[in-house]
């Protein structure tokens, strides 16, 4: 007894001893749409900061999973993905680009877009590598390059267009530049690359010998223009990796079912790390995925219309808060200028908000490597129901004050 007694002591005892994270690692803290969605259960706000839907996907998708489920498609998958998911991915980017691409050698399956640029970075980009982002970014970005050891440069997009400069981008893309991240259409801005930044990309990528990496889990959701896939573009398929995802245009975010499109010389360093780093992705819902990707288009049109009337609530409603509102062509996310309330920068305007209003946003302060470029700025979403998004305004006009 007393044994026992010793171990449960042991076992329950707290030694408080530091965190310990590794150097590439330490300089990051818990990511912001973490920070902030655990901020809005404790204070019973209204969520319009993490980018997930409060809605469910479609039924026919989710009977798809089910069935799979069912038929016994419970263990592990194929690494690279399940034939019938390989080949839908394929149709649909000949569909959506014009590219022919084989799904056995240039398509790879993996566990939500996040992992996708996880193995794209890590299978392909070497300690010392430069790669240039455009700031703002999505988090990860930076935390996953500094897992690989990359040496992280940014061109900063600023309001009201976040318009590429296109003579600093000349300016920053060198010999030395293995890759380019790129991000349209853009989280959090909603800014969509034109056709014209993109052909002046692709034009130095290919005079400079660079790779590039582009992330488009939101080209379902392209409402000013249509997206391009700078992949398309003449001489750049066989540089580029095109990734995406299920969960932005299916409202599935949970399922993390995503993929890497690549010629085969790149699919290669995706896959060894793809390999290593989850080996397969969830079974039942490859199969489900391949549904969805053959949904009729008028599944995407109504998306695109139920996502404009959402977005016009939303930006009629922040205007009338007394934001200023910047233009927003493509995501499920609206950027404004929160200077007119007074507080001196986004972190201190999200907590006031959460706290005091009862609404959450995202500080986009932590998207740059400078954190004052973003300090004006935050972001809010639209991915939610219509009463969620009023009822979110009228708090708002009702508690904020100039």
């Amino acid at each position: 007894m007393s044994t026992v007694s010793t171990q449960n002591d042991k076992a329950t005892h707290k030694t408080h001893q530091p965190l310990q994270i590794a150097k590439r690692l330490e300089k990051f803290q818990t990511t912001i749409f973490t920070q902030m969605s655990l901020l809005a259960i404790k204070h019973g706000a209204i969520n319009l900061g993490q980018g997930f839907p409060n809605f469910d996907g479609p039924e026919f998708v989710k009977e798809a999973a089910i069935q799979a489920i069912r038929d016994g498609k419970n263990q592990y998958a194929r690494g690279y993905g399940v034939p019938d998911l390989n080949i839908a991915i394929a149709e649909r980017f000949k569909k959506d680009t014009g590219l022919v691409v084989d799904p056995e050698k240039e398509v790879t399956v993996t566990s939500g877009c996040t992992e996708a640029i996880a193995a794209t970075v890590l299978g392909l980009i070497n300690p010392g590598d430069e790669v240039i982002l455009f700031a703002p970014f999505y988090d990860s970005y930076e935390a996953t390059l500094s897992m690989a050891g990359a040496k992280v440069k940014s061109i900063t997009l600023r309001p009201p267009n976040f318009a590429v400069p296109i003579e600093e981008f000349k300016s920053t893309i060198s010999k030395n530049t293995r890759a380019i991240l790129l991000n349209t259409p853009h989280n959090p801005t909603g800014k969509m690359f034109t056709r014209e930044e993109l052909d002046c990309i692709a034009s130095l990528c290919i005079e400079n010998d660079v790779l590039v990496f582009t992330d488009e889990v939101y080209d379902k959701l392209a409402f000013d223009m249509e997206h391009i896939s700078l992949a398309s573009l003449p001489g750049m398929f066989e540089r580029t990796v095109t990734m995406n995802s299920l969960g932005k245009t299916f409202s599935l975010t949970g399922w993390k079912i995503g993929w890497a499109i690549a010629p085969p010389h790149l699919s290669w360093g995706v896959r060894q790390a793809h390999a290593y780093l989850t080996f397969s992705t969830a079974h039942p819902f490859q199969y489900a995925a391949a549904v969805a990707l053959r949904a009729a288009d008028s599944y995407y049109a109504e998306l695109k219309r139920d996502y404009m009337a959402k977005k016009a609530i939303l930006v009629e409603g922040l205007k009338a808060v007394g934001f200023k509102v910047f233009p927003s062509s493509g995501t499920y996310f609206v950027v404004v200028d929160h200077t007119p309330f007074g507080l001196e920068n986004d972190i201190a305007f999200c907590e006031y908000l959460v706290k005091e209003v009862g609404v959450v946003a995202i500080p986009t302060s932590v998207f740059y490597l400078n954190p004052e470029e973003g300090k004006n700025l935050v972001r809010f979403t639209f991915c939610k129901d219509e009463q969620t998004i009023r009822s979110a305004v009228e708090r708002m006009k009702q508690k904020l004050r100039k």
